[in-house]
């Protein structure tokens, strides 16, 4: 079994351990009471199973199937990690959302990750494989509630970078597609960062274009800080022509198809957090009928 955590193993590690820590200290107590107080102990310890099941399914265990071997690897096949850049300050998260399920057509093997920003960036969908449950996040992708003037249309470029060296770490030797969709921040006042990936970290992609009105310059900034091509609407191109041509190289790596379990680990939690909740609301329900019930 593998792990390839969403944040750092370290501070799910250190989470972890807090939450069995206070919990043992507050049981601690329970535990030595009445005997009717243990339900309350079964409870409790339920729902620190839930808590620390998420912390588990955060970690994304999975199977990784065969070894070390000779791959032969396509852009648009196995052993690619693409990036999706969002600007949802703009009106034209309908087309942005059609463009990138076009792409995700297009690389049907690859692993994909979306980071959106406005002012500040979110990533939103970590790097995984798990297409089928990517399409539907993206079909909703709606605009952010911020003016204009406090956009940063590099807002992304601090998370893409991690982003882009953890995916190196985790995937040896495979290939980073990034792909911008922006307007260039138009109109802001607010200070503008500068995209900075790691040498040799950005393998191909694309700055699309997306919005009115569009701070070309600033767009064709990004795309030279990337390394990429800047397309615009006008361009009449379609999004797949900008991915690189598919090429086939032979080379040794250590990555083969990843089974997750992540999906095993929240379903349980979810049960046990029902649970809880079906409990509070009984218990909620008992305390409101013998409050009325003294009343009268």
């Amino acid at each position: 079994m593998t792990f390839a955590p969403v944040v750092p193993a370290a501070f799910l590690i250190v989470i972890a351990a807090a939450v069995v820590l206070l919990r043992l200290i507050t049981m601690r107590s329970l535990a030595t009471g009445p005997g009717h107080r243990w339900a309350t102990v079964w409870r409790w310890s339920g729902l620190t199973l839930a808590l620390l099941l998420l912390l588990i399914a955060a970690a994304r265990p999975g199977f990784g199937h065969g070894g070390p071997q000779s791959v032969t690897t396509a852009q648009s096949g196995d052993n690619t990690n693409v990036f999706f850049v969002v600007d949802r300050s703009t009106e034209s998260t309908n087309a942005i959302s059609e463009d990138i399920q076009t792409l995700i057509a297009h690389h049907p093997q690859a692993r994909f990750a979306v980071i959106s920003f406005a002012s500040r960036p979110s990533l939103d969908w970590p790097l995984s494989q798990d297409a089928w449950s990517l399409q539907p996040e993206i079909a909703s992708l709606t605009s952010y509630d911020e003016p204009g003037d406090v956009v940063n249309a590099a807002a992304a470029a601090n998370v893409l970078r991690y982003q882009l060296i953890a995916a190196g770490q985790q995937y040896p030797g495979s290939q980073n597609l990034v792909y911008y969709f922006g307007a260039g921040a138009p109109g802001s006042q607010a200070p503008q960062s500068e995209f900075d990936p790691v040498a040799g970290s950005v393998d191909g992609g694309a700055v699309f274009g997306r919005g009115a009105p569009l701070n070309e310059p600033a767009l064709r900034r990004i795309a030279d800080e990337l390394g990429v091509s800047y397309l615009n609407p006008d361009d009449d191109v379609a999004v797949t022509q900008a991915a690189p041509e598919d090429t086939v190289v032979q080379q040794p790596t250590d990555v083969g198809r990843r089974t997750e379990l992540y999906w095993v680990f929240t379903i349980v939690a979810a049960v046990l957090l029902l649970f809880e909740s079906y409990l509070s609301m009984r218990e909620l329900r008992r305390a409101r009928m013998s409050r009325r019930e003294v009343m009268s």
